[in-house]
C-alpha cells in the first residue's frame, strides 16, 4: 500500500518533493530523477529550483529521464516534452542538458510510419535506464482515468517503454496544452511502461483537485487492476501519494492517512 499524504495545497506538496530530492542529491551528486510533464509536477520543480539555489547544492552530475513524448512533434515543439522538460525542469534547477534524457529524443519527431526506429526506440530508452543504474525518484501525475506516464487503461502492468494510443479523454485534457484544440494532439506517443515505471526506488505521485479524486480512490483503494494502471503502486515497496483535500475527498480512510503522516518520525522522510 502506497503511503497517503494529504496536504493543503500544491506547495506544501511540492515541498515535501523538493526536500526528498535535495537530500537526495546531497547524499548521491549523480542522482537519477525521473521526470514527468503536465501540471501537476509544476509546484513540485519549483520548489526544488529555489531550495538548490538557496542551498548551493550542486547538480551537475544528476541525470534525468522524462516518462513520455508525443510522436510526431518535431523536438522544438513548444509542446513537445523534450521542449517541456527543459523549460519546467532543466533551466530552472540548472542541469546539464546532455544529461536529461526523453524517449522521443533518439526519434527526432520521426513519424509513427517509421516503423523500425520507433519499434527499437523503447527498448533502447529501457537500456539506457538500467544503465544508469536505475531511476532513484520518479515522480508521476495521474489522468482522470487513472493512467499514469500515457499508459492508458488496459495497460499491462508488466510493459516496458513502447508506443501507446491516446485515450479520447487523455488528448481532451491535453488540449489544454494546445489552444483547447484536441485535433492539434497527437494520437500516438511514447511513454514508459507500467514496468519500467515500477522499477524506480521511490515513486512520488502528485495530484489536485475534484477531478482527480476518482482516481485517487481507485489507485488506493480500488483492486490492483490493468484498467487503472496507476492501482501498480499499491505493489510497490516505496510509493508515496500526495493529495489535496479535494483529491482526496473520495477516500474512505483518509482521517486514518492523515493520522499516520502526522505521527511519522520526521527522519523517515517520505
Amino acid at each position: 500500500m502506497p503511503e497517503i499524504i494529504i496536504v493543503k495545497d500544491e506547495a506544501e506538496a511540492g515541498e515535501l518533493y523538493a526536500r526528498c530530492v535535495a537530500d537526495l542529491i546531497k547524499a548521491k551528486p549523480d542522482a537519477v530523477l525521473g521526470l514527468a510533464t503536465g501540471s501537476s509536477p509544476l509546484a513540485a520543480y519549483q520548489a526544488l529550483a529555489r531550495v538548490v539555489h538557496d542551498e548551493a547544492i550542486d547538480v551537475s552530475a544528476v541525470r534525468g529521464f522524462a516518462l513520455d513524448e508525443y510522436l510526431g512533434l518535431p523536438l522544438t515543439h513548444p509542446e513537445s516534452y523534450h521542449s517541456t522538460i527543459h523549460r519546467t525542469v532543466v533551466e530552472p534547477l540548472g542541469l546539464d542538458p546532455e544529461k536529461v534524457h526523453v524517449p522521443g529524443d533518439v526519434l527526432e519527431g520521426a513519424p509513427l510510419e517509421d516503423g523500425d526506429r520507433v519499434a527499437a526506440a523503447g527498448p533502447a530508452y529501457d537500456r539506457a535506464i538500467e544503465e544508469a543504474g536505475g531511476i532513484d525518484v520518479q515522480i508521476l501525475g495521474i489522468g482522470t482515468d487513472g493512467h499514469i506516464g500515457f499508459n492508458e487503461p488496459g495497460s499491462s502492468l508488466a510493459s516496458g517503454t513502447r508506443v501507446k494510443t491516446l485515450a479520447e479523454q487523455t488528448r481532451i485534457d491535453n488540449a489544454r496544452f494546445f489552444d483547447g484544440d484536441i485535433n492539434q494532439v497527437p494520437m500516438h506517443c511514447i511513454t514508459q511502461g507500467i514496468g519500467t515505471i515500477m522499477k524506480a526506488r521511490h515513486l512520488v505521485l502528485l495530484a489536485f483537485g475534484a477531478g482527480k479524486a476518482e482516481a485517487i480512490e481507485e489507485t488506493c483503494e480500488g483492486g490492483v487492476s490493468a484498467f487503472c494502471p496507476a492501482s501498480a503502486l499499491q505493489m510497490h515497496p516505496h510509493a508515496t501519494i500526495i493529495v489535496d483535500e479535494a483529491a482526496a475527498s473520495r477516500l474512505r480512510h483518509k482521517d486514518y492517512y492523515k493520522y499516520a503522516f502526522a505521527h511519522k518520525p520526521a527522519w523517515q522522510g517520505i
